[in-house]
C-alpha cells in the first residue's frame, strides 16, 4: 500500500505533531510541502484537501483527514493504538484527558509566545514583550498542575506513554528556539518527561526535521 502523505511545511508546528504522532506510531508516510507564497494552499487541489486552505492535511488513499489533532489520532488508531490506550475505558478516558489539556491549556499559553519570538520577526513586525510575559505566566500556572501530575507517574496519561504526550512535542521542540526555555527548569518533573521524550527516535527525528537547512 503507499505511504500516507502528509501536507504541509515542517515549518509549522502543526504538521510536525502530526509528524510526531506517525513516526511513533511507524506508519509509513512522506511529507508534500505545500508553497503558502504561491497561493497552493487555497488551490482546488489543496481545498479538496482542507477546505480552510490550511496545513497539514493526511491523504491515506482515497481518504482525507485535516486538522492536526484529527490526523494524530488517526495516525494512532491505524497503526498504533495503545498509543490511546482503547481497549481500557479509564484509561483511554485519561488519554483524553490530557489530550484536552495539551489543547485547551498548554498550547493556547504558548502559542502566543512562540508567534511573538519566531512568527512576528519572520513576518517583519517587532516582538511585543507585554505579550510574552503574560503567556508566560499563565504558561507557569498550567506547568504547576503537570508539575504535580508528572510527580505521580512518569507520563500524563500513566506509566506508559500516550499521544497525550506527543502531542506537546513540536510546540515545546519551538519552546527551545526561544530564549524562553528556561521556563522549565522551575518545574524538575516536566524537565524530567520532557528530557525523555527527547530521548525518543521519533522525537529526535522530527527535531531534525525542524532545524531548518543551512
Amino acid at each position: 500500500m503507499a505511504p500516507m502523505k502528509l501536507y504541509g511545511a515542517t515549518m509549522s508546528w502543526n504538521v510536525t505533531k502530526c509528524a510526531v504522532a506517525l513516526e511513533e506510531a511507524g506508519a509509513e508516510y512522506e511529507i508534500v510541502p505545500i508553497n503558502f507564497s504561491t497561493g497552493e494552499h487555497k488551490s482546488p487541489e489543496h481545498l479538496a484537501r482542507n477546505p480552510f486552505g490550511q496545513v497539514p492535511a493526511l491523504q491515506d488513499g482515497d481518504l482525507y483527514v485535516f486538522e492536526s489533532r484529527a490526523i494524530c489520532k488517526y495516525a494512532c488508531r491505524k497503526n498504533k493504538p495503545e498509543l490511546l490506550k482503547e481497549g481500557d475505558l479509564k484509561e483511554a478516558a485519561i488519554v483524553d484527558v490530557w489530550l484536552e489539556v495539551e489543547a485547551h491549556q498548554y498550547s493556547p499559553a504558548l502559542t502566543p509566545i512562540l508567534f511573538e519570538v519566531l512568527v512576528k520577526p519572520m513576518l517583519g513586525g517587532t516582538c511585543d514583550k507585554k505579550v510574552v510575559e503574560e503567556n508566560l505566566e499563565k504558561l507557569k500556572m498550567v506547568l504547576a498542575v503537570y508539575e504535580a501530575r508528572l510527580s505521580k507517574c512518569k507520563y500524563l496519561a500513566g506509566d506508559s506513554i500516550s499521544l497525550a504526550d506527543l502531542n506537546h512535542v513540536s510546540m515545546t521542540l519551538c519552546l527551545f528556539a526561544t530564549p524562553h526555555a528556561s521556563v522549565l527548569d522551575g518545574y524538575p518533573h516536566v524537565k524530567a518527561w520532557w528530557a525523555g521524550l527527547m530521548e525518543r527516535p521519533s522525537v529526535q527525528k522530527v527535531a531534525a526535521l525542524m532545524k531548518p537547512s543551512a
